[in-house]
């Protein structure tokens, strides 16, 4: 199983027989290396419905056919809209064809800007486990610090763990090395940063001093095998 990043918080997965997306801001992400107009997926998670996160959810599925999997009124909305989509929620999980899902709390918002300025709210933001043929990986999603990050660590064996360290909107650096301790993945993976001036942060700084596994500043379009 192939696992790489992608800029901001775009991660892709790829089995066997299977491309899975996380979070798919390609179009208007000047650091994403994947073409919205060509990429081609089977499965999408989405952790929330802000726009930086759906991305381009909308053309990737419409043309692969892909199985968007999203909290409950994210997929409701993405449904009504003539996509495929499985509504799940915080707490749950499910076994699909391609593993198994299980969405995390996770503090943050959870809207989506419509072409007409108008918002629609997507309900909870969350974070994603997602487990294949005994590999976990951890999509924390965009959040603050929160002290079940250790019970999630705890609870699950986690092979590698994408976490944000942007700051403003998510978790920055400081706390983010403290939910990388809690998580306890053998490998942490800074993302969600230097998308915008306000975010800027260093990935390398971050990972150097990641104190748990390994700390790992995957450049765009870096794989890690699992």
């Amino acid at each position: 199983m192939k696992v790489s990043y992608h800029g901001h918080s775009v991660v892709k997965v790829e089995t066997a027989t299977q491309t899975i997306l996380f979070d798919p801001f390609i179009s208007g992400n000047e650091a994403c290396d994947l073409n919205a107009d060509t990429i081609k997926a089977d499965v999408i998670l989405l952790t929330h419905g802000h726009n930086d996160h759906v991305g381009d959810t909308f053309e990737i599925a419409k043309r692969s056919n892909a199985l968007v999997v999203a909290p409950n009124e994210l997929a409701e909305y993405l449904g009504n809209k003539g996509l495929r989509t499985h509504p799940m929620h915080i707490g749950g999980k499910h076994t699909f064809e391609f593993g198994q899902v299980k969405f995390t709390q996770a503090f943050h918002g959870s809207a989506y800007t419509q072409e007409d300025g108008s918002t629609v709210y997507t309900g909870m933001p969350a974070g994603i486990l997602l487990t294949i043929d005994g590999k976990t990986i951890y999509h924390v999603g965009d959040t603050g610090l929160f002290s079940d990050l250790k019970l999630i660590g705890e609870m699950n064996d986690i092979d590698i763990a994408f976490v944000p360290i942007g700051d403003n909107f998510t978790m920055g650096p400081e706390d983010a090395l403290v939910a990388a301790k809690w998580i306890n993945a053998k490998t942490t993976v800074p993302v969600h940063y230097n998308t915008f001036p306000v975010i800027e942060q260093n990935p390398d700084t971050f990972a150097e001093k990641v104190n748990v596994g390994e700390g790992k500043a995957m450049k765009i379009g870096d794989v890690v095998e699992l």
